[in-house]
């Protein structure tokens, strides 16, 4: 080893985002993330980083510029867990199917590396890291927040931006930048995702009698509601019209008996301005309409509307549901990230028509928590390939020049937001 190195001087040796991920793929954060916590708050630790534990699991590190007041508050953020199963760690050549629909030489030459995490989102991490520990700001500040359990119920993200009781917002950033795989694109906006049930409740009786109030019949109608919910609902100008998806029915208790009971359960994809709540006393109102548009006394086959009651209420959970957001396409925030993908991108010789773009992701994420702060999603890798799916899946994969262009693309974004103007 040479003078004057790292090792010799005692300085922590250069961070190397592909180094970090390789090992920490390795590391299986689908049923806890301590293992993988305590390996970046020491990575942090031993860099002068002087990460925090706050929050529910949350690790926190803050770098101040000396004009902490002339400049924004960026808060870099992203998740510690993965979903279930663990997929073992591997590096290799990317197949086919990982080019991008390249057959280029580069492309043919593609270095990968599969596992678990790859994408989802311990590759948007080790670009956040990156970028963090490079970052000396001139001004404002730049917090690094990651979160525990984004794939299960974002107990630590609602935790640490004062969404739960008796919390109260630690970040209070002015701009937020989430890790996720965009394809190094720079998205702006992502639909949320409530989930409700539509309760029925009629009067149970003999099945041979005209009697009763049939909880199961009345479900046609509340369906229709449902399939009608956004009919003239104007489309998002970014995400596009709302969906709503009954996906689980129940009802009934013997076959030869009206039932008194029936459940249907729906997913709801939101779109701004729309809340949990807002969405469940619109539907409500809507099934109870439509109930008394179907009631009758069963000379029309629609035997018993008129005594079922409909009530629909939000499933139960210990966090806020992921409202939608949106940031405007032209934010300097937005400008910025997706400004240094491209030229990330070129550096490190990804086709011109990889990243760089400012459009919606394509699933809910802690990013809700954020807004209206303005926020973006941005990252290594992808949802899904032409393939099929990516992350979540057996198959999950990252193109290693990919990280390094998310690396850089990061800590370009910091430069240019906390630099000196």
């Amino acid at each position: 080893m040479s003078p004057g190195s790292d090792a010799d001087s005692g300085r922590s040796p250069e961070f190397d985002p592909v180094s970090f991920l390789e090992d920490a793929v390795r590391i299986p954060s689908h049923e806890s993330p301590d293992e993988m916590r305590e390996f970046v708050v020491d990575l942090l630790g031993d860099r002068g980083a002087d990460p925090a534990v706050v929050a529910d699991g949350c690790v926190v590190a803050e770098k101040r510029s000396p004009a902490t007041d002339a400049g924004p508050h960026l808060v870099l953020n992203t998740h510690l867990d993965t979903v279930t199963p663990h997929v073992p760690f591997e590096r290799g050549e990317a197949a086919a199917d990982e080019r991008g629909g390249s057959e280029s030489d580069a492309a043919a030459d593609e270095a990968v590396i599969r596992g678990r995490g790859a994408c989802d989102a311990k590759g948007p991490l080790a670009a956040l890291l990156h970028a963090f520990l490079a970052a000396d700001p001139d001004r404002g500040r730049l917090t690094l927040a990651l979160t525990p359990d984004e794939e299960a119920l974002s107990l630590g993200a609602a935790a640490l931006t004062g969404r739960l009781p008796g919390t109260d917002d630690r970040l209070d950033g002015d701009l937020y930048l989430v890790g996720e795989p965009t394809g190094l694109d720079a998205c702006t906006a992502a639909k949320g995702r409530f989930q409700a049930t539509v309760e029925l409740s009629g009067t149970a009786a003999h099945a041979a009698e005209f009697a009763g109030a049939n909880a199961v019949a009345a479900a046609e109608d509340a369906l229709a509601a449902i399939r009608t919910f956004d009919d003239g609902v104007d489309a998002h100008p970014q995400l596009g019209p709302p969906k709503l998806t009954p996906t689980v029915i129940e009802g009934g208790a013997a076959t030869n008996q009206v039932p008194a009971d029936c459940a249907l359960t729906v997913d709801r994809r939101s779109v701004p301005p729309e809340t949990a709540e807002g969405f469940r006393s619109s539907l409500a109102a809507a099934v109870r309409e439509s109930l008394a548009g179907g009631a009758g006394d069963g000379s029309d086959g629609r035997e018993g509307r008129a005594g079922v009651d409909a009530a629909v209420a939000l499933t139960d959970r210990e966090s806020p549901f992921l409202e939608a957001f949106a940031t405007d396409p032209d934010h300097e925030l937005v400008r910025a990230v997706a400004g240094a993908a491209r030229e990330a991108g070129d550096a490190v010789g990804l086709p011109s028509e990889r990243g760089g773009d400012a459009r919606p992701f394509g699933a809910a994420t802690e990013a809700s928590y954020f807004a209206p702060a303005p926020t973006v999603v941005f990252g290594p890798g992808d949802l899904a390939d032409e393939a099929g799916a990516v992350a979540h899946a057996e198959r999950e994969y990252v193109r290693v020049r990919e990280v390094r262009a998310a690396a850089a693309a990061v800590e370009r974004t910091v430069a240019s937001l906390l630099g000196d103007v």
